[in-house]
């Protein structure tokens, strides 16, 4: 019986002590405020018409799905002690060359396909140009991701001519609006994305040359790990997730919007990565830690909208919770509370033993 309790507060120890612990307490935390305006917030109903699955939750799912994306890219790039700015710059020449083609192409399943396969191609070539100029010409990530971030909305506007562009396609925009069993389908390629990235880095020895690289980049060299193609692929897959980011955002709306469409979402993207525990130092990284962040991001954000926050207001609230998440998640903040427990039970223990004396 006591090695079982024992083994219970064992298992909800490592639970509490994982980093993204504090992630979910703020989700649900989040939720509870909501709840306490609107009882019913967290109501999940059936829509009469299509069958689909319509509530609060829903959106939040559909809203973290992009921001899913470009965090777990983002996580792997950090961890090799990289940052990619240039996500949502990204985002946006995704979506520009998808509905460039679309714009001019029949309102068919082989189109849509098409310009998901080309805009995932030019932001992997983009992102590649970022891994080239880390890995081979020897830039600083934050210097030739910043030339990107930069860059990628000029691309986007000599794509479209400088305006927003919309087209029409029912396949493309099922992508962002459609539903499998009353789920959003957003929702569940992100999720399948980011298993299979997932099982990729940690059923094989990617991520750990990776957690490598990040660690110690000589002994990592001496251990003959190939450097350069490594950080090469990471941010090459950084591009391709981050288009792929793109089109569901401009899939729920088919339209792009040159100065909006992923606009400072590469700062979601490091919040979700560094909420979910991974260092910006590099090494060990955490991708279900970043799944966590991205949904804390997207009720953050539902949130705020809630609440009827203002919208100049918006940035100093997310910045409050996450500051406070990211305090609580410190070692030292929690060293120091142990620390002051543990002098103020030594302080009356000390008093006990001098009124029994």
């Amino acid at each position: 019986m006591s090695n079982e309790k024992t083994g219970i507060v064992g298992f909800f120890s490592q639970v509490i002590h994982r980093q993204y612990f504090w992630g979910i307490v703020a989700i649900v935390l989040l939720l509870a405020v909501n709840v306490a305006k609107d009882s019913s917030y967290l109501a999940i109903t059936v829509n009469a018409t299509n069958g689909n699955l319509v509530g609060n939750l829903i959106d939040i799912l559909r809203a973290a799905a992009p921001i899913m994306m470009i965090a777990v890219g983002m996580c792997l790039v950090i961890a090799t002690s990289g940052i990619d700015l240039s996500v949502g710059s990204l985002m946006v020449v995704a979506g520009a060359v998808s509905m460039e083609f679309l714009k001019a192409s029949p309102n068919t399943l082989g189109a849509a396909l098409a310009a998901v396969g080309l805009a995932i191609l030019i932001a992997g070539i983009l992102g590649a140009i970022n891994g080239l100029l880390v890995s081979v010409v020897g830039l600083q990530p934050f210097i030739s991701t910043l030339i990107m971030m930069m860059a990628g909305r000029g691309i986007a506007k000599v794509i479209t001519g400088g305006q927003n562009t919309a087209a029409t396609n029912d396949s493309f925009r099922w992508i962002a609006n459609g539903y499998v069993i009353g789920i959003p389908v957003i929702f569940i390629l992100a999720l399948i994305i980011v298993v299979i990235v997932g099982l990729l880095v940690r059923r094989s020895a990617l991520g750990l040359m990776i957690e490598a690289i990040g660690m110690d980049p000589q002994a990592a060299r001496l251990a003959g790990i190939n450097r350069r193609g490594l950080l090469l692929t990471v941010y090459t897959l950084s591009g391709v997730l981050a288009g792929i980011a793109g089109i569901f955002a401009t899939a729920s709306v088919m339209t792009v919007d040159i100065s909006r469409t992923g606009y400072q979402l590469e700062m979601d993207a490091i919040l979700a990565v560094v909420i979910g525990g991974t260092s910006l130092a590099g090494g060990k990284f955490n991708i279900t830690g970043a799944v966590v962040g991205s949904f804390l991001i997207a009720t953050l954000d539902k949130t705020v909208m809630f609440l009827g926050i203002s919208s100049s207001a918006t940035p100093a609230f997310k910045a409050i919770v996450i500051v406070l998440l990211c305090l609580l998640q410190s070692e030292r903040v929690r060293n120091m509370f142990r620390t002051r427990k543990a002098t103020s039970a030594a302080v009356k223990s000390d008093k006990e033993e001098v009124a029994v004396a």
